[in-house]
């Protein structure tokens, strides 16, 4: 009755990273958010953490913009930090312009 709960402990199938593959995404989880936080300018908060994913576990680094809604990339495929960090950071900026109405104002 309870099979499907949280607290059931480890489901079939369910993928463990051992400790080496923990380090290196912690590390490409350090990368790219410190890079996003390089690029962007103070008023954005930029935070990563390791998470459970339908494929077992895997990064996600989020960024909440002073305006608008939270973006947030996954560390997944074959991009690199930089690519990750650069399209995190573009997202965010698109993500404020959005919703601060600065895009409402007409063109001098």
């Amino acid at each position: 009755m309870h099979g499907n709960t949280p607290h059931a402990g480890p489901q079939d199938g369910a993928v463990e990273l051992d400790p080496e593959e923990r380090r290196a995404l912690r590390s490409d989880l350090a990368a790219v958010t410190s890079e996003a936080r390089a690029l962007l300018p103070d008023g954005y908060l930029v935070g990563g953490e390791i998470v459970e994913g339908t494929n077992g576990p895997g990064g996600t680094v989020a960024v909440r913009p002073p305006a608008g809604a939270v973006v947030s990339v996954d560390l997944s495929g074959e991009a690199t930090t930089t690519e990750l960090a650069r399209s995190l950071v573009a997202a965010a900026a698109l993500e404020t312009k959005r919703n601060s109405g600065a895009g409402d104002r007409p063109a001098r």
